[in-house]
């Protein structure tokens, strides 16, 4: 669909939200246990939609936007995820050497510019090149522990160096 939205869909979209983000972000907040985070991801979601399709093919709109929320839950648990361990390794630091307010974010910002990269790579690929990359494994124990030929740990890190540097070329 192109960034203009025909007034059908506009108003497609518009009886969707009217009729189901209440719904949908009250679904939200018992799942988050929180009505902000669930009040972003509501919106979140209708943009996703916005963005992604014409909304008169959906045959069953709550089920729909139960699917499209759940992928937005679960990377917001993901994020989540990341923050709460960087915070933690924060944590442990002496003061005169954590970073400013300023630094944290953009520190963040990266990781989840980082973690949306990976995401983009197969689950096998991403799980190796974590285990190189953060747990400084060799790609013998990675074979061992993925239950793979090292032939095949090899090839992972090759896909996953590629498509870092494409990602890097791209943003250059």
């Amino acid at each position: 669909m192109s960034a203009f939205a025909t007034s059908s869909t506009q108003h497609d979209i518009g009886t969707l939200y009217a009729d189901h983000h209440s719904w949908l972000q009250a679904w939200l907040g018992k799942k988050l246990g929180n009505t902000f985070d669930a009040a972003d991801l509501a919106q979140d979601t209708f943009t996703r939609i916005l963005a992604s399709r014409d909304v008169t093919t959906v045959q069953e709109p709550r089920a729909y936007l139960t699917t499209v929320a759940k992928g937005l839950l679960i990377n917001w648990y993901q994020r989540q995820a990341l923050e709460r361990a960087y915070l933690d390794a924060l944590a442990i630091l002496p003061e005169q050497q954590a970073p400013s307010v300023e630094q944290r974010y953009i520190i963040l910002e990266t990781l989840h510019e980082i973690d949306r990269m990976l995401d983009a790579l197969p689950a096998k690929v991403k799980h190796a090149f974590l285990l190189s990359q953060i747990e400084g494994m060799k790609y013998e124990a990675i074979a061992q522990q993925l239950d793979v030929s090292l032939i095949s740990v090899k090839r992972y890190m090759k896909q996953a160096f590629l498509h870092c540097l494409s990602f890097i070329e791209y943003q250059s």
